[in-house]
């Protein structure tokens, strides 16, 4: 069942305001849940290879939402698309790259999220459409 209009827009407040938030790490100060803050001296540098590691979960987890994205509704999709554009720059704010790298690469992850979806379609039908001979 389709969210009702009510609904949608509470939702896109309440991103809004939680991304507001995260802004100067303004989430951890103000106590949200699941948010912990920790000085950067308690932070040990990371060997070489938990970076592999890092690296290998990353690349899981992108396959894993490219996957996720390919079944996901066309409303599922365009939030992850409206999410891509709240952590771009807001007036007032100096842009800073890896923000809007990571804006970026959201975006591309959806649409290869499609694009898949497509091709898993189209060689489903064309293996169905085999079977019919």
């Amino acid at each position: 069942m389709p969210d009702s209009k009510p609904a949608q827009q509470k939702r896109s407040q309440l991103h809004k305001k939680i991304l507001d938030n995260w802004d100067n790490e303004d989430a951890a100060k103000a106590g949200l849940p699941g948010v912990m803050h920790v000085a950067n001296a308690d932070v040990p540098p990371l060997a070489n290879a938990e970076l592999v590691q890092l690296q290998v979960r990353v690349i899981a987890l992108e396959n894993l939402l490219i996957a996720l994205l390919s079944e996901a509704s066309d409303s599922q999709r365009t939030l992850a698309r409206e999410m891509a554009t709240y952590i771009s720059p807001r007036p007032g704010y100096t842009p800073h790259s890896l923000t809007l790298h990571a804006a970026d690469q959201m975006l591309h992850l959806v649409e290869r999220g499609e694009l898949f979806g497509l091709n898993a379609r189209a060689g489903q039908a064309g293996a169905d459409n085999a079977g019919d001979q």
